[in-house]
C-alpha cells in the first residue's frame, strides 16, 4: 500500500500552547496543529509530519517571524534528549504557559471557573533536582530519546547536580573496564539497568545501581570507582529489579558500601530518605509547595488530619506540627517505616501510619468512624480513583487540600468532588519541574 504522502510546508501563525507547550496553529481548513518547539505569537514555515482526523502535528523548519520570548538552548543534547522539553522559552514565558495550562484544565475538564491567578516560579533553573535515574542502554547511560525507549549517550544534564555526571562517568569507565553488560530490553538479557542518584542540601549523594540480577561482577572495584569519583558519596547500593518490564525500582536492595539512605531537611523538619520514598525533587519549590498546602488547610491545633499518599510524611508531619492529630497512609512499606521514623526524629507524637492502597485504608477510615476536619491528597498523576473520592465524601472533612503533578487529573477529579457536595475555593500553580511541561498545583475544596 503506498505512503500517503504529506503537503509542502506551510506558513502559520502559532496562537496558544498545547499541554506539552508545543505551539498550536490552525491550518487552513480549521484543523488544529501542534508545532513543537514553536512559540505563541510566531509565524512559522511548518513540515507536517501527520495529519489525524481530528488534529495535525509538525515541526517548525523556519521561525519566519520569532517571539522574543525565544531562546538559543544551552543544552547540547536539545532536543534528542526527551527530558526537557522548553530550552528554547524564556523562563517567563514558561511561567505563563504553566500558570494557563492549570487554569485551562480546570475550565475546560473540571468545568470550574476558578482562576488561576498566581504561579510561583522556581529561583534556580539548573541544577535543581535531588533525584536523577538514568536508564543504561548498549554503551549509552543517559535519557530516552521523546516518545522512545532509545537511550541517548548525555554526559552532563544541567538539570541535575554535577555529581550525577562524574558518578555517571565513573559507572560507564567501569562497564567498558570490566566487560559487564547492560540490560536490553528486547531480549531480556544484560544486567545493568539504571543508575540512579539522590541528593540532599548538604551536598551528599546516595547512588543506587538496578540490575537484572542478585549480585554484580567485581563490586568492590566498582565500589572503589564510584567513591574515587565522588567526594561526597554517601553510600552506594545494588537494587534488584528481575522484572521483565520497564519498571525502575527493584524489589530488594543491599548496601555494598556506606548508607543505605541521605538525611534532609524541609520546613525546619528531618526525613529519611531510602532509595524507593518519594521525596519532591525540587527541595526549595517543595517548601514552598507545602507552605501553600498548610495555608490552605486553615489548622488551629485542634483538628484531626488524614494524609493520604503520604510518602516518608513529608506534608504529614508539616500538618502534625498545626494539628492535635495527623493519619498518613501509603502503599509503599518502606516509605512507611521511613514516615514512621520521621515523626519519631521530629518528635511528633501526634501521628499514626497506615500501609496500603488508598483505596483500602480512606474505605478503613471511614469504615472506623473517623472523621477528619480536614484531608490532603498528593496522589500520582493517574490522580485519584473513584472510590478514594467516594470514601473521602463518607468522612465529609470540611476541606480537601488537593496536590497535583497532572493538571488534567487534577481537573477530572474536581468534577468527581462537586458530584459529592465540595467546591473549588482556590488554586495556585508551582513550578518544581523548570524547562519541563509539568506543573504542580494546591488546590483547596470545601463542602
Amino acid at each position: 500500500m503506498k505512503k500517503k504522502s504529506l503537503p509542502p510546508p506551510l506558513s502559520l501563525d502559532i496562537h496558544a500552547y498545547g499541554s506539552n507547550g508545543e505551539g498550536v496553529s490552525r491550518l487552513p481548513d480549521g484543523m488544529a496543529c501542534f508545532v513543537s518547539s514553536a512559540l505563541k505569537g510566531e509565524r512559522c514555515l511548518v513540515q507536517l509530519d501527520k495529519v489525524g482526523k481530528a488534529a495535525a502535528w509538525g515541526h517548525a523548519v523556519k521561525i519566519e517571524t520569532p517571539s522574543p520570548a525565544r531562546l538559543i538552548s544551552d543544552c547540547p543534547y536539545y532536543v534528542n534528549c526527551g527530558g526537557c522539553a522548553l530550552r528554547h522559552m524564556a523562563y517567563e514565558e514558561e511561567l505563563e504557559f504553566k500558570r494557563q495550562k492549570v487554569q485551562d484544565c480546570l475550565q475546560r475538564i473540571g468545568g470550574c471557573d476558578l482562576p488561576v491567578s498566581v504561579i510561583y516560579g522556581s529561583e534556580n533553573t539548573e541544577r535543581y533536582r535531588n533525584k536523577a535515574q538514568f536508564p543504561i542502554s548498549g554503551e549509552a547511560i543517559g535519557f530516552y530519546v521523546a516518545r522512545t525507549h532509545q537511550v541517548t549517550d548525555v554526559e552532563d544534564c544541567l538539570l541535575q547536580p554535577e555529581s550525577c555526571a562524574r558518578l555517571r562517568f565513573a559507572l560507564k569507565s567501569f562497564m567498558s573496564t570490566y566487560g559487564v553488560p547492560a540490560y536490553d530490553e528486547r531480549t531480556k538479557t544484560g544486567l545493568l539497568r539504571h543508575l540512579y542518584v539522590r541528593t540532599n542540601q548538604a551536598g551528599e549523594s546516595l547512588c543506587c545501581i538496578l540490575i537484572n540480577g542478585k549480585s554484580l561482577p567485581h563490586e568492590k572495584e566498582l565500589v572503589d570507582a564510584l567513591r574515587s569519583a565522588e567526594p561526597g558519596l554517601a553510600g552506594i547500593v545494588l537494587g534488584v529489579n528481575e522484572k521483565k518490564n520497564n519498571v525502575i525500582l527493584g524489589d530488594s536492595y543491599h548496601t555494598l558500601w556506606g548508607r543505605d539512605h541521605l538525611m534532609d531537611t524541609l520546613r525546619g523538619l528531618t526525613f529519611k530518605l531510602s532509595v524507593p520514598s518519594f521525596y519532591q525533587v525540587n527541595t526549595p519549590q517543595a517548601e514552598v509547595l507545602y507552605g501553600i498546602a498548610l495555608d490552605f488547610a486553615a489548622l488551629t491545633g485542634e483538628e484531626t488530619v488524614v494524609d493520604l499518599y503520604c510518602g516518608i510524611g513529608t506534608i504529614t508531619l508539616c500538618l502534625a506540627q498545626r494539628a492535635k492529630r495527623a493519619i498518613g497512609a501509603e502503599i509503599v512499606p518502606e516509605a512507611i517505616e521511613d514516615a514512621k521514623e520521621n515523626a519519631c526524629r521530629n518528635s511528633l507524637h501526634n501521628t499514626k501510619f497506615f500501609c496500603g492502597d488508598a483505596s483500602a485504608v480512606a474505605a478503613r477510615l471511614a469504615a472506623d468512624g473517623i472523621r477528619p476536619d480536614v484531608i490532603t491528597v498528593d496522589p500520582p498523576r493517574k490522580g485519584l480513583a473513584a472510590d478514594v473520592i467516594g470514601s473521602i465524601g463518607s468522612m465529609a472533612p470540611q476541606r480537601v487540600v488537593y496536590v497535583s503533578c497532572d493538571p488534567a487529573t487534577l481537573a477530572r477529579d474536581v468534577k468527581r468532588f462537586a458530584e459529592k457536595g465540595y467546591t473549588a475555593q482556590k488554586a495556585v500553580a508551582v513550578d518544581l519541574f523548570p524547562r519541563t511541561p509539568h506543573v504542580e498545583t494546591v488546590l483547596l475544596l470545601t463542602k
